[in-house]
């Protein structure tokens, strides 16, 4: 128990540095984030600069939409449990929000033990639970398969009413480029110099396209260069979500970093971005004239 106790103690010590080092104002108009899921001595850092944006007063659930990375599904799945439990704090989960989702006929359940093992979302839990301490929240947890395109749209525009209601929030969970002969994946263009900023200029060029919200540029980045973007399809669906709600929503990365800095083909790294979307008020004033 002490042991536990110590190791809460650290984390919360861990997480509130990181949110104070990133020194973000807290807004009402951020509406989500995009923010890695690599352990903590690897991106939390990067992950304070998406969570640090949170202000937490009028927000009463959170969607969480991770990638599975050990279960293969072509669906979206919802969770059986009723509580997610953090060293911080625990998180119910919302149970209206599964059944109405449920009701869909459009997603699966996952099993208790898919949900264990898949870290995409468990490592979002614990910044939530900093973020939201003291304030009451839920989550809705969506283990997000390998989708289609067409199965993206689909989801993105089931999912888009939940954007326009401002008491909802979501969790994007996502790595960025995953380099090296480990992950079969060594796209070099020399003319960036060093790999790793052929790696950043890669990465850079994907986070402008997502920033543009246009998802099926993003299929066609996605196709053309096959970088390892672990989030591709919540990122996917997530677009389409902002494609298809009223509000007008625009999403901007705050922080890009990589795990190491590849300088030989014998390297590997991973990269991580966090980004924060917010209502973009400019795009009101539009839809008033």
């Amino acid at each position: 128990m002490l042991v536990l106790g110590t190791q809460t103690m650290r984390l919360e010590e861990e997480l509130d540095g990181w949110l104070g080092a990133a020194g973000l104002t807290k807004s009402p108009d951020v509406r989500a984030v995009i923010a890695p899921h690599a352990g903590y001595s690897y991106s939390g850092r990067c992950a304070a600069y998406a969570f640090g944006n949170i202000d937490p007063t009028n927000i009463s659930r959170v969607f969480l939409l991770g990638p599975s990375h050990h279960y293969y599904t072509p669906k979206c799945a919802l969770t059986k449990a009723t509580v997610y439990r953090t060293p911080i704090g625990d998180l119910p989960v919302d149970q209206e929000a599964i059944e109405e989702l449920s009701a869909t006929g459009k997603f699966e359940f996952m099993d208790l033990s898919v949900d264990e093992a898949e870290h995409s979302m468990e490592m979002h839990l614990p910044y939530l639970s900093k973020v939201f301490q003291g304030h009451t929240v839920k989550v809705v947890p969506i283990l997000v398969g390998a989708l289609s395109s067409q199965s993206e749209a689909m989801y993105g525009q089931l999912l888009s009413k939940y954007v326009d209601d401002p008491s909802n929030f979501f969790s994007v969970s996502s790595d960025f480029c995953h380099w090296g002969s480990r992950f079969s994946y060594s796209y070099y263009d020399k003319k960036h110099g060093a790999i790793h900023k052929s790696i950043e200029a890669l990465d850079r060029m994907g986070m402008e396209i997502i920033e543009t919200g246009d998802p099926v540029a993003f299929k066609q980045y996605l196709q053309e260069y096959e970088n390892t973007i672990c989030g591709r399809h919540p990122i996917s669906v997530f677009l389409h979500m902002l494609k298809h709600c009223s509000t007008k929503i625009k999403i901007g990365f705050v922080r890009y970093e990589q795990s190491s800095q590849c300088k030989s083909m014998r390297d590997s790294s991973v990269s991580y971005a966090s980004a924060a979307a917010k209502v973009d008020a400019s795009g009101e004033e539009e839809n008033k004239d």
